[in-house]
């Protein structure tokens, strides 16, 4: 599936960048192949534009912000927000102003980054209760470009079967490549996911998950959100919940941006930011190393027997049957292919 084929998925809210990051002045993104440039006015209102003035066709991105508006840096014409022209610096005040405007698109600030939405939304922005509450702390983990796609992103989440491999140099055991199996409950969102894994525990380990014994266990209450976002809430026998979010927002076919945030019921002083990203960021980078070995193009055929006979290939399978309803709800019948991955 060529994500930025299907327009159904153009209906969903995607993070892009970082609100402090837009403080500076306006920034470029591209999603799902649109070029977009993001801002913030001076109260805080997100917005998001076509990243090319009607004018000249300039990137706005190259512009900077006065006030309420957005200029181009060409000839200093200005938009509004919802991209109407308001000002036109060669035009006399008695001239006629022409009624012209750069396309602008659903924005939205959550959790610390600018949420769009290239068409009009079909689902909100999952809830993270944890943003803000009494006892957890918010942690930017990592932003990062990668060459996959993001149903090859959200199918390798819930694949548990990758731990004893992907994850040898970590947390897997190779000697145990037998995995637990998800109890999976479908929901309007996507789905629930719940199962117990053991997982070595090195000593960089140990600050994570707050004990010092070689094996430790997670009990795993995962969630997947419609199209490519995932939540993974893990609490260790220690009681230390390490909730990561992640989404894996499109920028073009094969390329997505990663996103993840991570909430944690403990104290700078019980486990420093710095090591929880490092012990996250070598797991992490494991993932990519494979998934940016893989075909970038996810086939929504559930039909395909090569992937029925492993259980721990049942959350992907949910996945590609839920998103193939879903296209086919919008009236989208055809799903497209690429890199001969239909053979």
């Amino acid at each position: 599936m060529l994500t930025t084929k299907q327009k159904t998925l153009r209906a969903f809210w995607y993070p892009t960048v970082r609100l402090d990051d837009l403080a500076s002045g306006p920034q470029p993104f591209r999603l799902m192949g649109e070029d977009i440039v993001l801002f913030l006015t001076p109260d805080g209102r997100p917005a998001a534009l076509e990243d090319r003035c009607c004018h000249r066709t300039a990137k706005l991105s190259k512009g900077w912000c006065d006030g309420n508006l957005l200029v181009c840096g060409y000839h200093g014409w200005a938009f509004e927000r919802d991209g109407t022209l308001a000002r036109i610096p060669q035009f006399d005040p008695e001239a006629p102003f022409p009624k012209h405007r750069v396309k602008s698109f659903h924005a939205a600030a959550r959790y610390g980054y600018l949420w769009v939405a290239l068409e009009d939304p079909i689902a909100p922005i999952f809830e993270i209760p944890e943003d803000g509450a009494e006892g957890f702390r918010r942690i930017f983990q990592f932003y990062e470009s990668w060459n996959t796609a993001p149903l090859r992103l959200m199918e390798n989440s819930f694949d548990n079967a990758h731990f004893a491999f992907v994850h040898a140099g970590t947390f897997g055991d190779i000697k145990q490549p037998k995995p637990r199996v998800y109890e999976i409950e479908e929901t309007g969102y996507g789905f629930k996911a719940t199962t117990v894994v053991d997982i070595l525990n090195p000593p960089p380990a140990h600050a994570v998950t707050g004990t010092t014994e070689p094996i430790t266990t997670r009990s795993m209450v995962n969630h997947w959100y419609l199209p490519f976002a995932r939540r993974m809430d893990m609490t260790y026998p220690s009681g230390i919940r390490h909730i990561i979010i992640n989404v894996a927002t499109p920028v073009e076919d094969g390329r997505i941006q990663l996103i993840q945030l991570l909430y944690r019921n403990d104290r700078e002083e019980d486990c420093s930011t710095e090591k929880l990203i490092a012990w996250d960021a070598t797991i992490v980078h494991e993932d990519r190393d494979i998934l940016e070995s893989t075909s970038p193009d996810a086939i929504l055929d559930v039909r395909r027997r090569i992937e029925a006979h492993m259980p721990s290939d049942r959350p992907g399978l949910i996945m590609r049957r839920r998103l193939l309803e879903l296209l086919q709800a919008h009236g989208e019948e055809e799903v497209t292919l690429d890199y001969g991955a239909a053979r």
